[in-house]
């Protein structure tokens, strides 16, 4: 941990003041609950947020990494088997979506970036709806106020703003939500991510930006584009920042807690550095065998989230062949609906480029479908009969 002050906030649960006077502690460690080789590590500030997760919640929580991971796996297979156009895998990353997610309160938004899919098996998404965008089905997978959750950002780092403004509005609307945004490393060094930064201390918005360090910004080294820790960037802003292991979903579960707790009691922001590690490539499309080092990659195996979890679960007696065979029937169960839902997706018609485009009439687009109409039905193609919809 490195010394750092929350700023005003509430308490955790039965838990120690987190005052403007209160520092975590110096050094290099991070904070961290369980370690690599499953044993749970008392914390005297952190075990306060987590002191509610039960046995049967710790196991819960495995079933999500383990699930999660199984997404990946498949939809990592189906990019192969040429189902998907392309797939962001989260392989490394499960314990900073399912423990910072697992923290959400319904009413809370989400703003993600393109590598949250775990967060959004979180929120409720459907199976195939977290995939119809890489298959090319849709420009948005679902109805972001459904489960209150942004279609995911592929333009880096630009969501932070999205956040930022929402939370803004959750202070106009006097309520105690929280806005919360995810995005990786190297979206720290764009320009929309400070300037979210800038206006969320000068308002002092309800907003927690959750960074998830991977070490990798697609093929360039974290060391590269910052020479001080991520977390230590926030300072500059005049946010408090908490730096966690991105690998313990306990820790992962405390830090975002209390950033979540500090903001709805009218604390501002807090940034949020998970130190975790890409496994995968940054997309299918890259190959980095190219940039990384194979011992880069063993060191960080030897930290894997579900395994620590599954660890710890063994010492406490918990892993069970019932458990197991559960889990795993959970994860087979998923991948089936996310292969079924994907292979029997139908096809996007000709003319729905031009639905959801505006949110009222707009002459200018019917003009533009009336002609692509009128040209796909000169080829006696049944697709130019006018859309029941129409342009929007």
């Amino acid at each position: 941990m490195f010394t750092d002050e929350l700023g005003q906030g509430g308490k955790a649960p039965d838990g120690p003041d987190n005052s403007a006077n209160h520092h975590r502690g110096t050094g290099e460690s991070l904070i961290q609950l369980i370690t690599p080789g499953g044993e749970r590590v008392s914390h005297p500030q952190y075990d306060a947020w987590v002191r509610d997760v039960s046995d049967e919640q710790l196991a819960s929580l495995y079933e999500d990494l383990v699930v999660i991971r199984r997404i990946d796996t498949e939809a990592t297979a189906l990019q192969r088997q040429g189902e998907l156009g392309l797939w962001p895998p989260l392989l490394g990353q499960e314990a900073s979506q399912i423990g910072s997610a697992r923290a959400l309160r319904d009413d809370d938004f989400v703003f993600s970036s393109y590598r949250e899919s775990g967060v959004a098996y979180c929120r409720g998404v459907d199976l195939p709806n977290i995939i119809k965008v890489w298959r090319g089905n849709a420009s948005a997978g679902w109805d972001p106020y459904t489960v209150n959750l942004a279609t995911p950002q592929i333009i880096i780092g630009a969501h932070t703003l999205h956040a930022t403004g929402y939370a803004m509005g959750i202070q106009n609307d006097g309520a105690d939500s929280v806005a919360i945004t995810y995005f990786g490393d190297g979206a720290t060094s764009e320009g929309d991510v400070n300037e979210a930064m800038v206006f969320a201390a000068s308002f002092q918005s309800p907003v927690v930006f959750f960074c998830q360090n991977n070490h990798w910004a697609i093929s360039e080294p974290v060391r590269l584009q910052s020479h001080i820790r991520i977390a230590d960037r926030a300072a500059g802003f005049g946010i408090p920042s908490i730096r966690v292991d991105g690998n313990d979903v306990l820790a992962v579960m405390a830090a975002t807690r209390e950033a979540l707790e500090r903001a709805r009691h009218g604390g501002g922001p807090t940034f949020i550095e998970a130190v975790t590690y890409r496994m995968g490539p940054h997309t299918t499309a890259d190959d980095p065998t190219r940039y990384r080092d194979a011992n880069e990659l063993e060191d960080w195996a030897a930290k894997d989230p579900i395994a620590r979890v599954k660890g710890l679960l063994d010492r406490k007696g918990l892993l069970t062949d019932e458990l197991e065979a559960r889990v795993a029937a959970k994860a087979d169960a998923v991948a089936r609906e996310l292969r079924a839902g994907c292979v029997n997706m139908p096809d996007p018609k000709p003319l729905d480029i031009f639905k959801h485009v505006y949110s009222t009439p707009n002459s200018w687009l019917d003009r533009q479908e009336d002609h692509y109409s009128r040209y796909l039905a000169s080829f006696g193609d049944p697709a130019g009969a006018p859309s029941e919809e129409g342009a929007r």
